[in-house]
């Protein structure tokens, strides 16, 4: 191990562990929560069934999980980085983005290196059968995670560690190898439940369950349909994915810098106006998010993402240049850009739209 986690760290890991196969125990939550419907439209999750919890079913042979963790934020930020997101979230002409996809695809960066890792090893020890996941197939990530000791799932369900909080990717190696076993740890939530009071849709209904058809991250990325209307609003300036239940959770204040150029900050996806990110036609989109993982949401949801934050922050003060940009945006749109452009301009025009902008739940007085 001393070995494999000396290539883990040249290769950009902030931690390796090694967890077990038999993750039977985690069935009956996983079926509780699909039978709920939390996994919203996400019908592969119901297909797969079982399988996630069953990494030797996935893949015959595999007698370990090696997982990693790997730190996301971009090179040079600061302490005090959830105090800059806050104030971000305050200024609702901005388009807000998720601090994990403002860089290059994490499914790419984890995926090529965790290969290189498996290289290493079957180098060392002989043939070696394996298969590298990084958030691509039907795999119990955090489970892997907490068993393996690589963290503690939060009440939020993402994987929580002590000297690094929650920003970091997970990736995992199947491997047929017996190797050593490493230990969990303890959790060290307590009674904290900022990351449940936060929530601007109330999508973690419970310590440890998320509904998906409520997050943020969902409706933004996930979901292919109309946002909902009655969550509109709660989307603030939010256009792919929401980081609210990390920006709250205290332990992220441990949250580490990544070691990769790669999720640097790309031109234009940190904090840029909503009205310049709707002059992007769709040849600009995707040469801006070429490597990105925004890209795969698709030019028409991206915009349908940008109309709700445009008609949000026409809810707070009235902007000619943001109706202009809609006024443009729909032209030659599909239905469902249609509509939400049309809820956007539904907005009032006059001194009815709020001289500012409310205060965002869970940022700093």
């Amino acid at each position: 191990m001393v070995k494999l986690r000396g290539w883990a760290r040249e290769l950009g890991f902030s931690q390796i562990a090694v967890a077990d196969v038999d993750l039977s125990s985690a069935e009956p939550g996983l079926q509780a929560w699909l039978d709920a419907g939390h996994h919203g439209g996400m019908h592969y999750m119901a297909a797969h069934g079982m399988k996630r919890a069953r990494p030797a079913e996935l893949v015959p042979g595999t007698l370990r999980v090696i997982t990693a963790r790997m730190d996301y934020l971009p090179r040079g930020t600061a302490p005090g980085w959830q105090a800059v997101e806050w104030a971000g979230l305050g200024r609702p002409a901005q388009a807000q983005i998720s601090l994990y996809a403002r860089g290059r695809d994490y499914h790419k960066v984890l995926r090529n290196r965790l290969q290189k890792l498996a290289e290493k090893l079957e180098a060392d020890v002989g043939p070696l059968g394996y298969r590298v996941f990084t958030d691509s197939a039907p795999v119990l990530e955090v489970e892997l995670a907490t068993r393996s000791g690589l963290g503690w799932r939060g009440k939020h369900t993402l994987t929580l560690h002590r000297d690094a909080g929650s920003m970091f990717f997970l990736g995992e190696l199947f491997i047929d190898l017996a190797l050593p076993l490493t230990d969990a740890v303890t959790a060290h939530c307590g009674e904290c439940r900022a990351c449940l009071d936060v929530c601007p849709t109330a999508a973690i209904t419970a310590p440890y369950r998320v509904d998906a058809r409520r997050c943020i991250s969902y409706l933004t990325i996930e979901h292919d349909g109309p946002i909902p209307v009655e969550l509109r609003p709660a989307l603030g300036n939010r256009i792919y994915g929401c980081d609210d239940c990390q920006l709250a959770c205290p332990w992220n204040k441990f949250a580490q810098p990544a070691v990769l150029a790669d999720f640097d900050v790309r031109p234009g996806l940190a904090g840029t106006s909503i009205a310049e990110l709707l002059a992007w036609d769709e040849a600009e989109f995707l040469r801006r998010t070429e490597g990105s993982a925004i890209r795969r949401i698709g030019f028409q949801r991206w915009r349908r993402n940008l109309a709700v934050a445009a008609g949000n922050a026409l809810r707070q003060r009235d902007d000619p240049a943001l109706r202009d940009a809609l006024a443009r945006a729909v032209q030659g749109a599909d239905a469902l850009v249609a509509e939400h452009v049309g809820w956007a301009l539904s907005a009032p025009s006059s001194s009815t739209a709020l001289s500012s902008a409310p205060p965002i739940v869970g940022a700093p007085a």
